[in-house]
């Protein structure tokens, strides 16, 4: 890693209790955090069940439907790294309890909405609150826990992200189908309500908190320009294979790359003032991503890998959804009841992860995992070719062998990204992770969009997209290679590279 990621001036250390080991870090942490993982995760997926119900209900036309969706992941994918900082600079326990409040609020004005115009509203406060959870997360568990209990809290941030994916379908079909007390669709909404007032009053309780030296500033030149160019790139990707990619998405596209290099060109200025001058986290110079971040080989490398992933796994969701209810006539319960394949495997790798990964280290575990999912895929393709032609049960293996790659591919391809990163910068690196995260899913369902809607047969549409997944998935693998040898969830990694950081209890 690069020295000046490594080396710390006595002022730089950080505050807080963020040198936690798994003797210190209080029990109820993972608990708290990781509900607020689950239900950012479920409402990304539960919507998709039911959307056919509340169209219905609210009277909502084909454009408030797509915004209901859109809404959500846009708000989301525009506010993670803006968030990252303000845990940085606010205290990440703090942020933190303020999304999961706003959260909960926002989903009873989603379960409570009278008009569609309503929903649309309350799922961008959802996603602008998720948006405040999900950095606060990583950087909370990089800074409480060291070792190989890092290790086991990445695991189970990944199975958490993982069950809230799988799983939401099914949870949302069997929500809907129980009809409680009559709210329909409305309950996929109201779930978390009881989930969200049961967690808020733990989180001061159990959350230790921490922040980055000196307060650092906001940056707001840079907090528009990232938000702008953000919002520019992911709301074409949702909304263009819909409208058939009209002039403006291209626009829209152009534009923001063209943000995001001066967004890029005034992070890196900002860096190098804040480290030449020595200038204190107050100052207007205080970075909102400190490119010295991309420094470290394990950071920049595993950045690609996420996306790689990324891109594979919402466009995956929807063309098998899409599959299961068009090409094979299975209602939003049925189609659900099918994902449980894939959550088998899932459930059965994920909660071992920590333990291939230290035995294998993490870049084996990566490539065992992307290698998994290309074969899930292959099977899925010969279903789809008739090679295998007997119904859905056929789908299940395949399904399982995608699944036990996801479970070996989530956590250790986040923890590689972080594991190297100072406690000081953490909420700003996992800003960018949380992004690069919602950015590919939204760019992989346009690109595989593309593929799936090009074949006119349904079962062709499927065939041609798990192939293309499949590749991707080879991509993650040769990506792999590219990750630091010495990157591994071993104990001692994480231990050596803390060696050098006092703690300080704050």
């Amino acid at each position: 890693m690069s020295t000046s990621l490594n080396t710390r001036r006595p002022a730089e250390a950080e505050t807080g209790t963020t040198a936690r080991t798994a003797q210190t870090a209080p029990k109820g942490l993972l608990p708290v955090v990781l509900t607020a993982t689950f239900m950012t995760a479920l409402d990304i997926f539960v919507v998709n069940v039911a959307l056919p119900s509340l169209q219905g209900d609210l009277g909502a036309g084909p454009a408030a439907v797509q915004w209901v969706m859109a809404g959500f992941s846009l708000a989301l994918a525009a506010g993670l790294v803006t968030a990252g900082r303000l845990g940085d600079r606010y205290g990440r326990r703090r942020v933190f309890g303020l999304g999961l409040a706003l959260f909960t609020l926002a989903s009873a004005a989603c379960g409570l909405a009278p008009t569609a115009a309503a929903l649309v509203g309350a799922r961008v406060a959802q996603g602008l609150s998720a948006a405040l959870m999900g950095p606060q997360v990583l950087a909370i568990l990089r800074t409480a826990f060291s070792g190989a209990a890092q290790a086991r809290a990445f695991a189970r941030y990944g199975l958490t992200m993982g069950v809230g994916a799988v799983f939401g379908q099914l949870i949302g079909g069997l929500l809907i189908r129980a009809d409680l007390f009559g709210l329909g669709w409305r309950s996929c909404f109201l779930i978390n309500l009881p989930i969200g007032l049961a967690a808020l009053p733990l989180v001061r309780r159990s959350l230790p908190e921490s922040r980055a030296p000196q307060r650092p500033g906001l940056d707001p030149v840079g907090v528009l320009l990232v938000t702008t160019a953000l919002t520019g790139l992911v709301l074409p990707l949702i909304q263009g294979p819909q409208l058939h990619w009209p002039l403006w998405t291209g626009l829209c596209l152009g534009g923001s790359l063209a943000l995001l290099a001066v967004f890029a060109v005034h992070q890196h200025r900002a860096t190098t003032a804040t480290a030449t001058t020595a200038a204190t986290a107050t100052t207007a110079t205080t970075p909102l991503v400190d490119t010295r971040l991309f420094r470290d080989r394990a950071f920049s490398a595993g950045l690609l890998a996420q996306l790689a992933f990324w891109l594979g796994q919402g466009s995956f969701f929807l063309v098998l959804a899409l599959h299961l209810q068009f090409g094979r006539g299975l209602d939003a319960l049925g189609a659900g009841l099918v994902f449980t394949a894939i959550g088998l495997g899932y459930l059965i790798t994920s909660n071992t992860t920590h333990r291939v990964t230290a035995r294998l280290g993490e870049r084996r575990t990566i490539a065992l995992g992307g290698l998994l999912m290309a074969l899930g895929l292959g099977l899925l393709a010969l279903t789809a070719y008739g090679a295998a032609d007997g119904g859905v049960r056929w789908l299940a293996p395949g399904l399982f062998v995608d699944g036990l790659g996801m479970g070996l591919v989530i956590a250790p391809v986040t923890s590689v990204v972080l594991a190297g990163v100072e406690p000081r910068l953490a909420g700003s690196a996992a800003g960018v992770v949380s992004t690069v995260q919602q950015v590919g899913g939204a760019l992989g369902i346009a690109l595989i969009g593309l593929v799936y809607y090009g074949a006119g047969d349904p079962a062709a549409a499927f065939g041609r997209s798990v192939l293309a997944l499949a590749v991707l998935e080879l991509v993650l693998v040769g990506l792999v290679r590219f990750l630091p040898r010495g990157a591994h969830g071993a104990p001692g990694a994480a231990e050596a590279h803390r060696a050098h950081e006092a703690p300080r209890e704050g």
